[in-house]
């Protein structure tokens, strides 16, 4: 019953994400150790240069957000298990600027990419558009290793459901 509802709600949220029209852009985000990412809008996802082949996960946090709080540990534990397979990126949306977010991640010891929203080009405004997002966080779109979406979900995924996802996307040929 558990993988046929995640199955639902994967094509419920690739039928929403994909409803959008428009040019599909090139976005550049910075993360706090200064790595560039460049980001291409497809009609089904998103083109991540130099994760080719891998899943991920883009999700946008606040750093005052409780849910936010209690899903790096998950995050920090699934980047550990999934090196080889899972890359992370998370958009901090709460207004820490870029200094202030890399004393954060530190403190916090985020394993994965983390990018304050000043440095994330318009990808937050493209993803609210893309996703229909309306700025309830955490907030995750999960992308098979092609870079379709596959999953959109506003709210905590417990580290389970994570584990599961993680799973059903990499099953995807």
């Amino acid at each position: 019953m558990k993988k046929i509802l995640v199955s639902v709600l994967m094509l419920l949220s690739l039928s929403a994400f994909s409803q959008a029209s428009g040019q599909q852009p090139v976005i550049n985000i910075t993360d706090i150790k200064g790595i560039t990412h460049q980001i291409t809008g497809t009609e089904q996802g998103l083109k991540i240069k130099g994760l080719e082949g891998k899943i991920v996960f883009l999700e946008f946090f606040g750093h005052r957000c409780p849910p936010c709080l209690a899903s790096i540990p998950h995050l920090i534990d699934m980047k550990k298990k999934y090196k080889n397979k899972l890359a992370i990126i998370s958009v901090e949306v709460q207004g820490l600027n870029n200094a202030q977010l890399q004393q954060f991640a530190k403190e916090k010891g985020m394993n994965y990419i983390v990018v304050a929203d000043e440095k994330a080009g318009n990808l937050t405004s493209y993803i609210g558009q893309r996703a229909q997002w309306r700025g309830s966080i955490p907030f995750m779109v999960a992308l098979d290793k092609k870079g379709n979406v596959q999953f959109v979900q506003a709210g905590m995924l417990p580290e389970a459901s994570l584990e599961e996802l993680v799973k059903q996307l990499d099953a995807i040929k």
